[in-house]
């Protein structure tokens, strides 16, 4: 949780370092991705039994946490994906209802299962399927964003949206719109930290790592492969969290 972090080494106030009961490639997953979707589920989607969900990018590295921790709110859990390993994947973490959006048209899907709308969207794609997962709230639903990969490389960073009509979206269904930054929630940080490294290590979460093993030039190892490492993402092809590796022994340099 702080700047520079594509390094081999780097300086933290204390109070940002959370105790880690071992060194494992795992744990990273939970920094960033884990802590989010914990705290903006337990913060803004008030998930409680019998609620729809719908996760989108579902298979990423924050994706895979907000089913998982929307399976044990004993919600229903749909989820968007762009293959069918990631499917596959999706199933075995417990999402009810995988959704490979390039095989099947996921407003089609919504519309004919899901006719009365979905109580919590935790969104992180943008323009068009910020704009669908809008129309797909059901009465009093929240949609949560917690990012909008779809435009972070054109040249405003944004992808366009149906901000025109949003009012009319909401007020009609009684529905809200929240937004999640992590910064604005550091107070909940440690407290999120330690119990999802508990719930890792009693087994009930699984925190998936894609070491890039299938990219073309294989494995992510040393800070060169960094950029290899988020053009893999941006094409979508992770399943899990990226994890970028350092060569073996690292010298320290403290």
């Amino acid at each position: 949780m702080a700047p520079g972090s594509f390094a081999e080494y780097t300086v933290v106030p204390a109070n940002f370092a959370v105790p880690m009961p071992s060194l494992k490639p795992e744990f990273l997953t939970l920094l960033v991705s884990g802590t989010t979707a914990y705290i903006s589920l337990k913060e803004l989607g008030e998930l409680t039994e019998g609620r729809k969900v719908l996760v989108t990018a579902a298979a990423g590295g924050t994706g895979q946490f907000a089913i998982q921790l929307s399976k044990q709110a004993k919600c229903h859990v749909i989820g968007t994906c762009s293959s069918n390993e990631k499917v596959g994947f999706l199933k075995s973490i417990g999402c009810d209802r995988p959704i490979n959006y390039k095989t099947e048209n996921v407003a089609e899907v919504l519309k004919k299962e899901y006719p009365q709308g979905v109580d919590v969207v935790y969104e992180s794609i943008g323009g068009k399927m910020f704009d669908l997962s809008v129309r797909s709230l059901a009465t009093k639903g929240r949609l949560i964003i917690i990012g909008f990969i779809s435009g972070y490389q054109t040249a405003t960073g944004l992808s366009p949206v149906d901000a025109g009509g949003l009012p009319a979206a909401l007020l009609k269904k009684s529905a809200s719109l929240r937004g999640f930054f992590l910064n604005h929630y550091l107070p909940q940080y440690q407290e999120a930290m330690l119990t999802l490294l508990k719930m890792y290590r009693d087994g009930e979460l699984v925190c998936e790592v894609d070491f890039g093993d299938v990219s073309p030039e294989g494995k992510f190892t040393g800070l060169e492969s960094v950029f290899r490492a988020v053009d893999y993402m941006y094409m979508g092809k992770n399943i899990g969290k990226i994890v970028v590796e350092l060569p073996h022994p690292v010298t320290s340099k403290l």
